[in-house]
């Protein structure tokens, strides 16, 4: 049993926003869905046998889903950072999570449709900024802050100068 897990907050979207960030991932999954009960409705003002929480895991990590209301909104003070090992994984992420209604940033940072940010990096890209040569890395970080979405090549483009 995991001893840490992250829990999210939203308005009514939990059970809905869960099965997108399952729908992502391969190796996912929801589990437990608990529902408003008498008590608990009557504390949030959230209808009887309305969804409460849904538990649901990404590749090994544990989280839930919480519906409780329109008090608290995400912020980029959070965010989720997703390891890709591809051009091809980088794109799918990003474009997915981009879809109705995300916003990119910049610096493979974004905000899914639901307002959670996330930073979509490529393996790579720490590798090549903790180069031992500094210019390579200044290079590199100098390219990426150009990026909203990280592009391998260019990265390496900008990497492979010397």
């Amino acid at each position: 049993m995991q001893k840490i897990i992250p829990n999210l907050w939203f308005d009514d979207q939990a059970e809905e926003a869960a099965a997108f960030y399952v729908s992502l991932f391969r190796n996912a999954k929801v589990g437990t869905v608990m529902h408003y009960d008498k008590e608990s409705a009557n504390v949030s003002g959230k209808p009887e046998g309305s969804v409460l929480t849904v538990a649901f895991t990404l590749e090994g990590q544990d989280f839930v889903a919480l519906n409780g209301g329109p008090q608290f909104k995400f912020s980029e003070a959070v965010s989720f950072q997703v390891d890709c090992k591809t051009q091809e994984e980088v794109d799918r992420f990003w474009n997915k999570l981009t879809a109705d209604g995300g916003e990119e940033s910049v610096c493979g940072w974004l905000k899914d449709k639901y307002g959670l940010s996330w930073q979509i990096v490529p393996t790579v890209l720490n590798e090549m900024l903790q180069d031992e040569n500094p210019i390579r890395a200044q290079r590199v970080m100098k390219a990426m802050l150009q990026m909203k979405k990280i592009d391998i090549a260019g990265l390496q483009e900008a990497y492979g100068r010397d």
